[in-house]
């Protein structure tokens, strides 16, 4: 078995958590590449040879995760997400186990599932195209000025920064979006339109109900409230009804698609999986890649299967996953 595994040491909390899983993935007679990401890293240049492994791992945060993964899309390659960010919300997305030995084993297992991604594209205040993947989702308005409020204090607080950014600015400017969903359009005030590829949150909560990574579809999420504490309504009747299912969602609007065009009232800040951008834009356009990357999932994962089948690369210990 050949193995890259892909790090990014800036991300989180320089956890050493990957190299335990290197550690447990190996056998006799295998090959594992370790390539180490520097500060500004290309994510084509770090891809460029997958295909000479068995098996690429990515390893950092949302951002660089989904950089690389949508790198490697299209490609004739399993990939690996190994959770070494603040949040690690696309790995809790995948929903495989997270410990270093029981992703080590799913890799070995080879099960994977072919999943989709999301593309965003936009003209910058120079005029330049600019294109990106994203896993998880992308935004504007509020949701990207948190992300940038929260940056000097990720560090130290890891997640709580968010919150705290979110309480320093407890009145943000309300937008007018114009929402276009395959050819329908939308006229929306909210705080924030977000696009999601995946609406899984901190505390396994569900934005909006039914988003997956394999349904070929994009989720358009309005945040439609003036006042970021009547925020926290949404968020308690997830703590009750994580799926969103039963109780809805107060304040939030969704619309899915495959191709989605949105236009700002005003310049405002964009995020791509948590990574802000610098720069305003004023109308960007996301579509879904489907079936874009193949990820290694496990029994655990709502995207996996029965774990009775043969370890592809064979030598995997048993581990009891919960029924």
């Amino acid at each position: 078995m050949r193995t890259l595994i892909i790090h990014n040491p800036k991300s989180g909390f320089g956890s050493d958590a990957v190299f335990q899983f290197a550690r447990a993935l190996v056998r006799g007679g295998d090959e594992c590449v370790l390539r180490i990401l520097a500060g500004g890293f290309i994510a084509r240049e770090a891809c460029a040879d997958a295909e000479d492994f068995d098996l690429v791992v990515v390893s950092g945060g949302d951002g660089t995760v989904a950089a690389l993964l949508y790198e490697l899309r299209g490609r004739d390659v399993p990939a690996c997400v190994f959770p070494s960010g603040t949040a690690n919300l696309l790995c809790a997305n995948i929903g495989n186990a997270p410990e270093p030995s029981a992703l080590a084993r799913a890799c070995r297992k080879g099960r994977t599932a072919e999943l989709d991604l999301g593309e965003i594209s936009w003209t910058d205040e120079g005029g330049n195209h600019v294109v990106r993947g994203f896993g998880l989702m992308s935004g504007t308005g509020f949701d990207a000025q948190l992300m940038q409020a929260a940056l000097p204090n990720k560090a130290i607080m890891g997640q709580a920064a968010y919150f705290a950014a979110a309480l320093a600015n407890p009145r943000p400017e309300v937008e007018h979006f114009s929402i276009t969903v395959d050819g329908r359009t939308y006229e929306r005030d909210g705080i924030t339109c977000l696009v999601a590829n995946n609406a899984m949150i901190q505390g396994d909560i569900q934005l909006v109900p039914n988003c997956r990574m394999d349904d070929g579809m994009l989720d358009v999420i309005m945040v439609e409230t003036s006042d970021a504490a009547q925020l926290l309504k949404p968020l308690a009747f997830g703590l009750v009804d994580r799926s969103g299912k039963a109780m809805g969602r107060p304040h939030l609007e969704s619309f899915s698609g495959r191709k989605i065009r949105v236009e700002c009232s005003h310049p405002v800040p964009i995020e791509v999986d948590g990574e802000v951008v610098s720069g305003l834009v004023r109308s960007y356009e996301a579509r879904v890649l489907p079936r874009a990357v193949r990820l290694v999932v496990d029994a655990m994962s709502p995207y996996g299967g029965t774990d009775d089948a043969p370890s592809r690369f064979g030598d995997s210990d048993v581990i009891a996953y919960p029924k």
